[in-house]
This record gives C-alpha cells, structure tokens and sequence, in this order.
C-alpha cells in the first residue's frame, strides 16, 4: 500500500516538509510504501476552469501537475500538510487542490482514498482546525475517507515545529490513524 505526503508549503526544508517527513517515516516503519509531493519543489499553475478535463483526461496548463496526477491515483492514502497563511492554507496547495478537478471529472479516482490533514500556524490559535477543515473539505469533495489524530481533527502543529511536542504527537497520531484504517479496509 503506497501513501503519498503532500507539504504545500512553498518554503523549502520548512516546518511543512519536516511533518511530512516524520509522518512518512512512521508509515514507512509500518511497511507502507510513500511517496512526497513537495511544493517548494514544484510548479503547479492555478486552475483556468477551460473545461477541457471533462471529456479527456488532460490538463491543458504546462506545468508539473503532469507527474503528480499519477502519484495521486496511485496513493491508497494522503496526508498533507500546510502552513497557516491568513487563516488558510497555502495559494500553491490551493491550487493543487484546484487541479484535481480532472481527477474528479474523470470517474472520482481519488474517492476511497484515507486522507488526513496537518496544518501549521504561528501560534496556538492560529487558524490551524480552519486550515485543517479546508483540506478536509477537499478530501470531502473527492469522496475520500477522512480521519483525523484519534480525538481531534488531525496535525495541529505551532512553529517552531521540533518544539512543539503536542504538535508533534498530533502528526504522528494522524498518520497512525490513515495507516490503522487503511490496513482495516485493504486485508
């Protein structure tokens, strides 16, 4: 079983990708295949709303959402992680999401999948379960399954990161949680 970790955060080395990292490695300890999706990395155009994903399976926009879609059909579960930006999450991972639109059109190959959600704010308070609500949404529109840390909503994270140990053990409850439903429903 593969699941692929998504940070959209457009800084490179950040808090973002350090969660993913450490969650990958916790479904890599429970002999899960992973995949990463790194934004910084990656360039990813908004959605233009042409249309024409809906009687072909092709974007029109060049860009690196090409390699990604089979990563994304690929995943049996996706966790994916987003610093606060004015109570949301990211313009780059927003416009991923965007995106997947086609993958939507083209028969839901997203729905199924377990999906949870870790978002990482400058404080306590800032804006982290909004966030996570919105990627919620997201997994929600596809028809994915969704879960959350075990008892709240799912990776609740406050800068810096590494010392936020509450924090860190919402990520890790998180994916502990995608891979204990994934290994329910794939026996």
């Amino acid at each position: 079983m593969n699941i692929i970790g998504i940070s959209g955060s457009p800084t490179k080395g950040g808090n973002n990708e350090k969660m993913i990292e450490m969650a990958l490695a916790v479904a890599e300890d429970r002999g899960f295949e992973v995949d990463r999706i790194f934004l910084s990395e990656r360039v990813v155009a908004p959605c233009t709303a042409c249309g024409d994903c809906t009687d072909k399976k092709v974007c029109t926009i060049d860009d690196d959402m090409a390699e990604l879609y089979p990563l994304l059909e690929r995943a049996d579960g996706i966790i994916v992680a987003t610093p606060v930006y004015f109570g949301c999450m990211t313009a780059q991972l927003k416009a991923l999401f965007d995106r997947t639109l086609m993958l939507r059109r083209q028969g839901f190959l997203l729905s199924g999948k377990v999906g949870g959600a870790i978002a990482v704010g400058g404080s306590r308070n800032g804006g982290q379960e909004k966030t996570v609500q919105a990627i919620h949404d997201w997994m929600h529109i596809h028809g994915m399954i969704v879960v959350g840390d075990n008892s709240h909503f799912g990776g609740i994270v406050q800068v810096p990161a590494e010392s936020d140990e509450v924090g860190m053990q919402t990520v890790t409850n998180t994916i502990s949680k995608i891979c204990d439903v994934l290994e329910m429903i794939k026996r």
